[in-house]
């Protein structure tokens, strides 16, 4: 029998998730009996069978499904009790699953109706961050992120609100939502604002478009790190260029996978980007819609990419080198994958 260091494990920083996307299914459940909502029958069976809902958003009909499944579970998630839960026990699955820094993605817009307006919402969701953080011993951070399919006006105010929150645990600005819709450029203002307010730029790119998706990022909102950017393994100039500058791909292979971006697991280029020598943090995206958290990844590059310990060790080092973690945290992480790795393993 083969013998393998348990993944799980592993410490490692999570980059790429999402606010209302970390919940636990059980928690959608409770959450719409609390209140009444109806949930979409798809999303229903889903959440009860324990298995994902079959998605594929490579065209924008299957994207809209997707985003109606993601707002009607947002739409369980109503008042301040509801955003400490779902912050906690976000904190209590990547501890499971070997996090020791976690980087939660929000925008802030999408619950401000039901929190007493744009502000509160933000202050309501870095105090439960603060207190899942000192209760669970996780480092947590933010990052605001701006829709694309809303005006980029709407960028700027979330990115000097984001700004002015910097000292209370935001530390980066994104751009979630179809990137077929809203060009880069027209968010690079609010990008701008940003980066001169001391936040490192994340946008999504490189996921449902090609490598022009990824290079707009970089040239446009000076990315810093990029939401997925698998699909600049199709173009070997631009992996060369993200190596070079050091950009860290926040690669989420299971919601590559569910959403039909590639069409198994095997196929996700975590091997061709590795090789390149560009940085990756792999990441869980959506475990409420795509069925698997932060230890599944690093499970998908050994078993379907054939990623050895040391590899996986060496991707886990770059999740934690790609992070807005203090120094100190750094460091602790990244002595404690040296010890993963020299520790013998176990029957697996």
């Amino acid at each position: 029998m083969e013998r393998v260091r348990d993944v799980s494990e592993l410490p490692k920083a999570h980059l790429h998730l999402h606010f209302t996307g970390s919940m636990r299914a059980t928690t959608v459940l409770e959450l719409a009996d609390k209140y009444g909502v109806h949930l979409p029958d798809a999303l229903n069976e889903a959440l009860t069978s324990g298995e994902p809902p079959r998605l594929r958003a490579t065209d924008e009909r299957g994207w809209f499904r997707f985003q109606r499944l993601y707002d009607a579970a947002r739409s369980c998630v109503r008042e301040p009790e509801d955003i400490r839960r779902l912050v906690r026990e976000a904190a209590e699955e990547d501890l499971k699953d070997g996090s020791g820094w976690l980087e939660i993605q929000v925008d802030p817009t999408s619950y401000a109706p039901r929190l007493g307006g744009l502000i509160p919402a933000l202050e309501i969701i870095l105090d439960a961050v603060e207190t899942a953080s000192r209760d669970t011993g996780l480092g947590i951070r933010v990052l605001v992120a701006a829709n694309r399919m809303k005006h980029p006006l709407d960028a700027r105010t979330l990115a000097r609100l984001a700004v002015r929150y910097a000292d209370r645990g935001v530390v980066g600005f994104g751009l979630s939502n179809d990137e077929r819709r809203g060009m880069a450029r027209d968010f690079d203002r609010a990008f701008a604002i940003a980066r001169e307010g001391g936040l490192l730029s994340a946008p999504h790119g490189g996921e449902l478009t090609g490598p022009a998706s990824v290079r707009d990022c970089l040239d446009d909102l000076d990315a810093t790190r990029l939401g997925h950017g698998v699909r600049a393994a199709e173009d070997p100039r631009l992996l060369k260029r993200l190596a070079d500058r050091g950009v860290t791909c926040e690669v989420c292979p299971a919601s590559n996978v569910a959403l039909g971006v590639y069409e198994k697991p095997e196929d996700v280029p975590l091997r061709t980007l590795f090789e390149a020598g560009v940085p990756m943090a792999l990441g869980a995206d959506d475990p409420l819609l795509f069925g698997s958290r932060l230890a599944a990844q690093y499970d998908i590059a050994r078993r379907h990419h054939a990623f050895t310990d040391e590899e996986l060790a060496e991707l886990a080092r770059q999740s934690v080198r790609g992070s807005a973690a203090p120094d100190d945290v750094r460091a602790k992480l990244l002595a404690g994958v040296d010890d993963w790795l020299a520790a013998e393993p176990s029957a697996g």
